[in-house]
């Protein structure tokens, strides 16, 4: 065989047995990841997760095509990749869910809350479940609304996951939470579903904030709108927004508030006792005042005190010389 061509297959035949591998190996991982009840969830998500479904009229007896209420669409992508994506639909709604048309009555069915399922449940310790049920009961969310405000507001049990703990781009988690707060608070719709109040702009209400644009993007609603408490990951303690941080020292400073909030996400070790490390503070993103470091920050001191002193004896030495 030609030498050249030798040169020129074996190369090509590499290339392809490399590209078979991953090609298989990535397809037996997905498989092993494949959620719990795919197909039996699919009976529901076949006409669920569409925005028209098709039924049976027995009064007209023909098939017939009709909009799906947006509030009842499931994005399948959204679930399959949420914290739920394990759960058969059944677990949550009614088994009589499983026949069709469903009966208008189970539109009436109890809708379970986190602590149904979470409470005093081992597995899920480190989440702090009953802490968080505690911080929300005192929270301006539950206090106004009571009953009507439910985990499933802010925490849509089709497409939650959670972010803050997995995630460690900062820029990510801030989007990510903030669009939960936006959900309701820049939706006149889901307001208007606990209040018949005017839903209120959140442009000219933080009128006030220095460049908007830039605090909207680097720090989270709850970093000014809610109680910090350190063993608390995430806060669910919103309060009034007569007591929302509105002092720029509060975060713009050494021992900054987000350190409590917004940082704990980052690895400890990244953090220096008297202030952030630039590792941790500079890791997505920069505020300002709030990366000091004792160390950096006595050189800067001498320095600074050797750069006066050099002035001055230059001055008394060109007096002299005069």
């Amino acid at each position: 065989m030609n030498i050249r061509r030798i040169f020129f297959i074996v190369p090509n035949l590499v290339l392809i047995m490399l590209f078979i591998h991953l090609n298989f190996s990535g397809y037996c991982q997905n498989e092993s990841e494949k959620p719990a009840y795919l197909e039996e969830n699919e009976k529901c998500i076949k006409c669920h997760g569409k925005t028209k479904y098709y039924f049976y009229n027995d009064w007209t007896e023909r098939m017939q095509k009709a909009n799906m209420n947006p509030y009842h669409f499931i994005d399948s992508t959204l679930f399959y990749s949420s914290n739920h994506k394990n759960f058969r639909c059944t677990d949550c709604h009614s088994e009589d869910y499983t026949e069709f048309p469903h009966s208008w009555e189970l539109r009436m069915e109890y809708k379970y809350t986190c602590l149904d399922c979470h409470e005093g449940d081992d597995n899920f310790a480190e989440f702090h479940f009953e802490r968080l049920h505690e911080e929300f009961l005192e929270s301006v969310h539950s206090s106004r609304h009571s009953e009507d405000f439910t985990c499933w507001m802010c925490h849509g049990p089709h497409t939650y996951k959670i972010n803050a703990r997995t995630n460690m781009d900062i820029h990510d988690i801030i989007t990510y939470d903030n669009e939960i707060c936006l959900s309701c608070h820049a939706n006149v719709e889901k307001y208007q579903l606990l209040t018949d109040a005017e839903n209120p702009n959140i442009i000219d209400k933080h009128e006030w904030l220095p460049n908007q644009v830039a605090h909207f993007k680097s720090v989270r609603c709850i970093e000014c709108h809610a109680q910090i408490q350190d063993d608390i990951m995430v806060a669910h303690n919103i309060q009034s927004k007569d007591k929302a941080v509105q002092k720029c020292v509060e975060c713009h400073s050494s021992n900054s508030l987000l350190m409590a909030s917004l940082y704990k996400f980052n690895a400890t070790e990244k953090r220096n006792k008297l202030g952030f490390f630039n590792a941790s503070i500079l890791y997505e993103s920069y505020v300002i005042g709030a990366n000091r470091n004792y160390y950096m920050n006595l050189v800067s001191v001498i320095v600074f005190t050797m750069v006066i002193m050099g002035i001055i004896t230059h001055a008394l030495l060109r007096i002299f010389k005069k």
